[in-house]
This record gives structure tokens, sequence and C-alpha cells, in this order.
């Protein structure tokens, strides 16, 4: 029997329109054996949080290099709950920093991936996190 493959959401998140390392990670977990729904540039965190709901995903990775990860990530987890998706996890990556990684993760955001991260230490993170179901 062959084991369930994990479904990933991946978004960019407002008005930013650079989609290079969104994409470099979504062919890295395709790869790695997940099925991938990259929702394109520009969505709303109402389109994220509906298009998870819609396709049934395990995660959440939002990629964020305009500044607004404060304001996008804790919005995106509110309509997530909203939509009953409590146990979809939230992860992100892009320019944060630092000094707001403690502030999103006590608000729920799983985990933060910072430039430089490699694509294994991405994957290995959402193997060990992630749940799948038989």
């Amino acid at each position: 029997m062959t084991e369930p493959k994990i479904r990933v959401l991946l978004a960019k998140p407002g008005l930013d329109g650079h989609d290079r390392g969104v994409k470099v990670i979504a062919r890295a977990l395709r790869d790695a054996g997940m099925e991938v729904i990259y929702t394109g540039l520009r969505q709303t965190p109402e389109q994220i949080a509906t298009a998870a709901l819609q396709e049934d995903v395990q995660i959440v990775g939002l990629s964020i290099l305009s500044g607004a990860h404060m304001t996008i990530f804790p919005r995106v987890l509110e309509l997530m709950r909203e939509k009953g998706l409590d146990d979809v996890l939230l992860f992100g990556g892009g320019i944060i920093p630092e000094d707001d990684i403690p502030s999103l993760k006590s608000r729920g955001v799983s985990e933060i991936f910072l430039p430089g991260t490699s694509t294994e230490a991405i994957v290995d993170w959402i193997r060990e996190h992630v749940k799948t179901s038989e």
C-alpha cells in the first residue's frame, strides 16, 4: 500500500510580483513526491483560505517579500480557522525580519523559512510535521 501524498498549497499573497522563489519550492516539493497546488500571484487571504479548503490540503505555504507578513499571515490563519481548517498547518518564507518570527509563531504560523534555507530542509520539515491519513 502506498503512503498518501502530502497536499501542499503555495501562494503569493498581496501585491508582491516576484515568484521565482515560490516556484523553486513548488518544484522541490513536487520532486519530493508531494502534491503541490500553486495559486499564483497576488492572492488575497480570502482566496488562499478558500483554495486550502477546496483543495483539501494539509499545509499552506505563503511566500512574502512585500513586508506585509504581520498582516497577511494572521488574516490567512483567521480565515482558515473560520473555515474549520484547524488541522492545516501554515508556513511561510521570504523577506521576514527575524524579530517578527516569534510573534508570527505565537499567532499560529508553524514555521518561517528565510532566504538561503535549503529546499531539503523545507521538504524534511514538512514531512516531519504534516500528518497524512491512510
